[in-house]
């Protein structure tokens, strides 16, 4: 498992004729948080190219939770990575695995947006407002069970497409509401359209939600040294914590888990939550600490969720 770095380290620049090749999937919001990146790395005198590579989550109609797994949006771009067709990769931290990959590092987590999910409804003011036996789209078991738990009497479908495709759908009139990312939304200038940002009481973020990932070759000195740069330790910490959960847990980004990690007064705090595919059974953990004991805050959390029965959940929601 990665650690956080150290920070206030003076770092050295690239060389002056030297370009870091950033690796991208070509969505709108996997375009903005990689120019977003490239925009930081310039502006410490570094010249960023950037690689569009295709996934194999883009162009699928198949429901998530079907498509095979984890890694869905990244394992194109890591294999780029390993290949040397390029230097750098920027992920949504909740699409990427926990399992780490041989030669490759998790160089730096910049700081986070809104870690919450935003409940959207043409129709509706809030999630409590919704009638009996409304239709709510997401494609996520994680919000799928959370928004049962809460509202079991709410039907749940499935739903696919990038962010503009899903308001479309909505729209359309085909969901009574849906439930996306409230840190995506916001990206793409997109944070009218939020009715109401769920409270973490509700509906626990996925794992990394809201924060990038910016993975290079370990052994890539010179891009580690720049990308370094870019790290907040805060948000590093919360999201270590968070990861070491999940792969204590083996859950995978598609199981019904969420967890929130946060620091407060100088405290590293970790909620998180294992639900059954059909929301009637919710486990819960909290735990907190110094933040540079980010891995056995998580582990800790993971270790009073597997002794409640978090295992056999996550293993009953994938036969689901």
């Amino acid at each position: 498992m990665e650690q956080v770095p150290t920070s206030g380290t003076t770092v050295s620049s690239l060389p002056a004729d030297a370009t870091i090749r950033l690796g991208t999937r070509a969505s709108a919001l996997a375009r903005w948080q990689a120019e977003w990146v490239a925009g930081r790395l310039t502006e410490l005198g570094a010249a960023v190219e950037l690689v569009f590579i295709k996934t194999g989550g883009d162009g699928t109609t198949t429901p998530i939770t079907e498509s095979g797994g984890q890694g869905l949006f990244t394992k194109e771009i890591q294999r780029a990575l390993l290949d040397g067709r390029v230097d750098l990769a920027v992920h949504s931290l909740k699409d990427l695995p926990t399992e780490h990959i041989d030669g490759l590092s998790l160089a730096a987590v910049p700081p986070r947006e809104s870690p919450r999910d935003a409940f959207l409804s043409n129709r509706f003011t809030g999630i409590e407002q919704l009638p009996s036996g409304s239709r709510i789209g997401t494609g996520s078991r994680r919000r799928q069970s959370q928004l049962l738990h809460a509202r079991p009497d709410l039907t749940v479908h499935d739903i696919r497409g990038n962010v503009e495709t899903r308001l479309q759908k909505l729209d359309d009139g085909e969901y009574d509401a849906i439930v996306l990312a409230e840190a995506g939304l916001k990206r793409l200038g997109l944070a009218d359209r939020i009715t109401q940002p769920l409270p973490p009481t509700t509906m626990l973020p996925a794992v990394g939600q809201g924060a990038l990932g910016l993975e290079t070759r370990e052994d890539d000195a010179t891009t580690i040294a720049v990308v370094k740069q870019l790290d907040d330790a805060e948000t590093h910490a919360c999201v270590l914590a968070e990861r070491t959960m999940l792969a204590a847990l083996r859950g995978g980004c598609l199981a019904p888990v969420g967890a929130w990690g946060r620091v407060s007064d100088n405290l590293l705090l970790l909620d998180a939550v294992v639900l059954s595919a059909d929301g009637t059974t919710r486990l819960a953990a909290s735990v907190s600490g110094d933040i540079d004991s980010a891995v056995s805050l998580g582990a800790e959390a993971a270790r009073q969720l597997l002794e409640q029965g978090a295992a056999e959940l996550i293993a009953g929601s994938r036969q689901a």
